[in-house]
């Protein structure tokens, strides 16, 4: 089964959250999120959340909300 193609705002909030040492769980409550959006956000079954919701993550994060919606530099 091909790997579904995740959406660059669910990579990139991953990558950050393990680049933070950060569980899912611990995510939602620093952002204030509930913890099945962040798990929904990641998978790539809400690929359009709302600005609030990324603006939350993005501060829990320590990064900017340009951040996680841009998409990865090709190499």
């Amino acid at each position: 089964m091909p790997e579904k193609h995740l959406p660059s705002i669910a990579q990139n909030i991953r990558r950050y959250r393990l680049q933070k040492g950060l569980s899912m769980d611990r995510l939602s409550k620093l952002a204030d999120v509930a913890f099945h959006t962040i798990t929904k956000i990641e998978a790539g079954n809400t690929p359009n959340p709302t600005i609030l919701t990324i603006k939350k993550i993005a501060d829990a994060l320590g990064v900017n909300i340009d951040t996680l919606i841009r998409e990865k530099e090709k190499t």
